[in-house]
C-alpha cells in the first residue's frame, strides 16, 4: 500500500541457535521490510547481550533492539549500552539506569518511535509503565507518527489491559514479549493498535522455550537452582509478526503472526 511501512518484531531470541535462525531467515526476507525489531535480552546464551553479539545482530540487518529484565545479565552491557544507537531498555527502571528506554528512528521519510516497558505482575518492582505512557505519549506523537511498544511481562492480563490502554493513547502497536510462547491473539485494538499478547522465541523448536529439558526438569521437581542449558538440536523456530502502518498517521493496518521452522541435521552431519 501507498504510505505504508511495513514492519517485522521478532520474538526473543534465545543462545546461538536464535541468533542462526534470525540471520537464516533476514538472509530471505530482509528485503521485504523497512523496520526490523528484535528482543535480544536473551540473545547470549540465553541471558542477556554481549558486545560481540549485540555487533553481530547490527551487521544481520536488526534497526532496534529491544530487551527486558534479562539485559544486564552480560556484565559487558554497562561498556556499550550508553554507546549503543540500536538497543534500548525497559524505560520503567529509575531515573540514573543505564541505556535509555525509547529511541526515535527515521524510516522511509517518516519516524518511528520504539519504547521498552517491563510489566509490574510477578516481576521486580519497577516505575509505572502506565504513568510513563501518559506523561510522554504526547510529545512522542509529535516527532514520531508510528510508535510501537514491547511491552516484557508475564500476566496474560496485564499485556492485554496494557495494550487497550495504549491504544487509547494512539500507540500504533503494542507487542508482548518475556513468556517465549506464541499466542494466536494477534489483532488491531480500537482499529488502531496491533496487538499480540507474546510474539513468540527464536531457538531450539524442541526445548523449554529455548533451554534444555533435563536441567529444566530437574528445577521444577527438586525445587533446587539448576544451570539451564540452552537446548541442542539441529531443529530451529523463529516466531515474529509482520506488521503494516499508515506512515502519516500511524495507524496499524495490519498484523499476521509468523511461525518459521527449519532443520539442520543435513548442515550437522
Amino acid at each position: 500500500m501507498e504510505n505504508s511501512i511495513k514492519v517485522l518484531f521478532i520474538g526473543d531470541i534465545v543462545g546461538r541457535p536464535g541468533r542462526k535462525i534470525l540471520k537464516d531467515y533476514l538472509d530471505d526476507f530482509a528485503e521485504s521490510y523497512d523496520f526490523i525489531i528484535t528482543n535480544v535480552e536473551n540473545a547470549s546464551h540465553g541471558f542477556g547481550l554481549t558486545e560481540k553479539n549485540h555487533n553481530e545482530l547490527c551487521e544481520a540487518g536488526i534497526h532496534c533492539f529491544t530487551s527486558g529484565n534479562h539485559i544486564w545479565d552480560k556484565k559487558d552491557i554497562y561498556s556499550y549500552i550508553n554507546n549503543s544507537d540500536r538497543l534500548i531498555r525497559p524505560w520503567n527502571y529509575p531515573k540514573g539506569t543505564y541505556g535509555v528506554g525509547h529511541r526515535i528512528f527515521d524510516v522511509k521519510n517518516t519516524k518511528i518511535a520504539v519504547m521498552n516497558f517491563l510489566g509490574r505482575t510477578f516481576m521486580s518492582p519497577l516505575d509505572s509503565p502506565w504513568e510513563i505512557v501518559e506523561k510522554e505519549i504526547e510529545e512522542i506523537k509529535k516527532e514520531a507518527p508510528i510508535v510501537i511498544v514491547d511491552f516484557h511481562a508475564e500476566a496474560t492480563a496485564e499485556k492485554i489491559c496494557f495494550g487497550r490502554f495504549c491504544s487509547d493513547c494512539k500507540i500504533s502497536a503494542v507487542l508482548g514479549t518475556h513468556t517465549h510462547v506464541q499466542t494466536a491473539d494477534e489483532k488491531i485494538i480500537n482499529n488502531y493498535t496491533a496487538y499480540i499478547t507474546d510474539v513468540g522465541f527464536c531457538g531450539v523448536y524442541d526445548s523449554v522455550i529455548g533451554m534444555a529439558y533435563e536441567p529444566s526438569l530437574k528445577r521444577l521437581v527438586s525445587s533446587i537452582p539448576e544451570r539451564f542449558d540452552i537446548a541442542d538440536s539441529p531443529i530451529l523456530e523463529l516466531n515474529a509478526v509482520s506488521m503494516s502502518f499508515d506512515a502519516v498517521s500511524g495507524q496499524a493496518q495490519s498484523i499476521e503472526r509468523i511461525k518459521f521452522i527449519k532443520d539442520y541435521s543435513e548442515e550437522t552431519e
